[in-house]
């Protein structure tokens, strides 16, 4: 290489470096701000190669793809993922301390004694007793007991009673995340888990119950929903509504049905905001809906709890 008499390169040599990397000689030009860029800075374009920073500069200014729905694709049903890893930790909990149950169910008022021994809130203050329950100040009942399931030993489902939500979380839940989003998805779910305990409180306040079921009925609403909308089935109707609807029915005796038709309520409801949102306005009107959804469950839950404690 030809130096100069103090031993340094040209200038004009100097110049014919990566802009990134100035101890790297290159002939190559980024196509849209010429300037030299070695082959590890050098990315595919339409038209020639693009620096790092053009990239990025493109990048920002693309338009992102959207679902139908409005949502951003999804490669993988992460939430969907991520709600099944939950339940499975909430039951191996359940399984080492059961008291979890009776700490985090949907309880709507009650009374505790000193020994944990759980009574019926008759309305009348009792000293010694502590008043427990949603009415109470534990909202956090409504969402906690939408991830807890009845241990193997209770009741007539037993084990049963979260395989079945497991299952219909898994089918349903990785059609309509992909359909939605994973934001809107996990909005759909968690409205209809509120929307369950929201009408189990209203109807049978000191009932307690458990269940991801409020959840999956919101799910299967939902999907009816969308699938009518797009008339695109991924799975057959009967497969989903009609067995949903037997359930319902046939559990009625021994499950809370009014966690089962609170979610459906709240997830057609909430699907129903999605699905048909106007384009031009898509956003906005499914921010809107599920705000006001929420709104309404809130407000029916400090109605019936001032109704409840005066």
């Amino acid at each position: 290489m030809d130096t100069t008499s103090t031993g340094q390169p040209p200038a004009e040599n100097a110049a014919s470096t990566c802009y990134r990397h100035p101890k790297r000689e290159t002939l190559l030009r980024c196509s849209r701000c010429d300037r030299r860029i070695c082959p590890d800075c050098m990315r595919e374009a339409p038209v020639g190669h693009r620096c790092p920073d053009c990239v990025r500069t493109d990048n920002r200014t693309v338009r992102q793809a959207r679902t139908v729905f409005g949502g951003r694709p999804v490669a993988r049903p992460l939430v969907t993922y991520a709600l099944i890893a939950l339940i499975v930790l909430a039951y191996l909990v359940e399984l080492v301390h059961p008291a979890v149950l009776d700490r985090f169910d949907s309880l709507g008022t009650g009374l505790v004694d000193d020994a944990g021994q759980r009574y019926v809130d008759d309305g009348v203050a009792r000293p010694g007793y502590e008043p427990v329950g949603i009415a109470h100040g534990e909202w956090y009942r409504l969402i906690t007991s939408a991830f807890l399931h009845l241990l193997p030993t209770q009741g007539a489902l037993g084990f049963l009673h979260i395989a079945f939500n497991l299952w219909w979380l898994w089918v349903l839940g990785r059609v309509i995340e992909d359909r939605l989003g994973h934001a809107r998805y996990l909005a759909v779910y968690l409205l209809s888990a509120l929307g369950g305990g929201v009408l189990g409180f209203l109807v049978s306040p000191d009932q307690a119950a458990v269940g991801a079921s409020g959840a999956v009925y919101g799910l299967a609403g939902c999907y009816v929903v969308l699938t009518r909308r797009l008339h695109h089935h991924p799975i057959e109707p009967q497969r989903v509504l009609i067995p949903f609807v037997i359930w319902m029915v046939l559990s009625a005796g021994w499950t809370s049905w009014e966690g089962h038709l609170g979610g459906l309520l709240a997830g057609g409801l909430v699907g129903l905001g999605f699905a048909y949102a106007p384009a031009g306005r898509r956003t906005a009107v499914q921010v809107a809906v599920t705000a006001a959804v929420a709104v309404l469950l809130v407000a029916l839950v400090v109605v019936k709890s001032l109704a409840l404690t005066g």
